[in-house]
């Protein structure tokens, strides 16, 4: 946790009331979580983050203190969400740091709204559905039908008590559907323009070679950078080492990974 509390708002966006929580001071960095938690996912990360930027951490539909709303969970519509939100609160741009969901999420903003994206921090995601592992999808493929047990299991854990307002069963469900559908967007990757950085574990959910090729549709891994690193490309990689796509922000790797990248 910041040493002092956050300010809290909610914002009207796209037919629903959005909850966020503004952290910290300087330029403005939106944290978009991953599926299931919130803003509490990041953890040690975000009070590291917050001591050089305003973070906006936001709670996307259905999770946290963001009530669902009749409507699928799409990574574009959370993507138009969030450009929303960005124009609502009169920035004209931020940095934007998305963790699993939340980076597909963030991947989505930068494709669909790249005005407003300045720099790009994609946490553990995929750029395409058939990168992820066989097992992996097959969780994917299974959750509808286990969302009854995993809601149960959720609306009992401390994260259940900290959002007794979510509707777990819905939300598995809603997130099992938004999974099902077979995307690539490498196509669109390859057109990003904001200085980007990937961030992956070392034992990370998806195929390390997707991990590669997304590095290099970002113009990275193309050549040597040269004696004075004149030579490398905007985007940059790292690895977390001992880590999982699970618990990755488990501790401020993240963040200290990130922090120059986010402030030069």
């Amino acid at each position: 946790m910041t040493s002092q509390s956050p300010k809290t708002a909610y914002a009207s966006i796209h037919g629903q009331k959005m909850y966020y929580e503004v952290h910290g001071n300087g330029k403005p960095l939106v944290l978009l979580h991953g599926g299931v938690a919130a803003s509490e996912a990041f953890g040690a990360n975000l009070p590291l983050l917050a001591a050089s930027h305003q973070v906006i951490a936001v709670h996307m539909q259905g999770h946290g203190h963001t009530r669902d709303v009749d409507r699928p969970l799409r990574f574009e519509t959370l993507a138009d969400d969030v450009a929303a939100l960005i124009e609502h609160l009169g920035l004209k741009k931020a940095a934007v740091m998305g963790y699993s969901l939340g980076g597909g999420v963030a991947l989505q903003l930068a494709i669909r709204h790249p005005s407003l994206v300045d720099r790009l921090v994609v946490v553990s995601q995929a750029m395409k559905r058939s990168a992820w592992f066989p097992e992996v999808l097959a969780a994917f493929d299974q959750m509808a039908t286990n969302a009854p047990m995993i809601g149960g299991h959720l609306k009992q854990s401390p994260m259940g008590k900290l959002y007794p307002e979510v509707d777990w069963e819905q939300l598995m469900r809603r997130i099992a559907e938004m999974e099902s559908h077979d995307y690539d967007w490498s196509a669109a990757v390859a057109g990003i323009k904001a200085p980007t950085m990937l961030i992956f574990a070392d034992a990370d959910a998806m195929r390390p070679e997707h991990i590669v090729e997304f590095y290099k549709l970002l113009g990275g891994g193309q050549r040597d950078a040269g004696l004075d690193g004149s030579q490398r490309a905007p985007a940059q990689l790292a690895i977390v080492p001992g880590a999982s796509h699970y618990n990755i922000l488990a501790t401020d790797a993240v963040g200290r990974l990130s922090a120059s990248f986010l402030t030069s």
